[in-house]
């Protein structure tokens, strides 16, 4: 089971919900980003088995910094995470190689079934 993540959020209070979540489900938090730049900084320091990313933040949104880490780790496996009425930018995500996305406000289980299911 993958354990290292990556959670990339400009909302600190989204970042710790996530973090609580994948924490108490035995997943380790191994950094935090606050937009699309430090999550691919981020990203390449750190290797995560997983991301889970916002599309809409400052500097660079989730789908560019989505579509960079892609093209240096093809295997890169992503979550996005979108507010309700995002659909364009969500199919835009996954064409561009995202595994999953959960839209906010989300449910615990609903976070835990995507990570399950794009790292197994």
């Amino acid at each position: 089971m993958a354990k290292n993540i990556l959670i990339c959020d400009d909302a600190a209070f989204m970042r710790m919900m996530i973090k609580d979540i994948l924490s108490k489900n035995g997943y380790t938090i191994v950094g935090e980003a606050e937009n699309g730049v430090k999550a691919v900084e981020k990203y390449n320091e750190t290797k995560p088995d997983l991301v889970m990313m916002d599309i809409t933040m400052p500097e660079m949104d989730g789908i560019q910094a989505l579509k960079k880490i892609k093209a240096t780790d093809p295997s890169a496996n992503i979550i996005m995470c979108s507010a309700m009425g995002q659909q364009a930018m969500v199919i835009e995500s996954i064409q561009s190689g995202a595994k999953d996305f959960i839209v906010k406000p989300f449910q615990a289980d609903r976070v835990l079934e995507a990570v399950k299911k794009a790292v197994g």
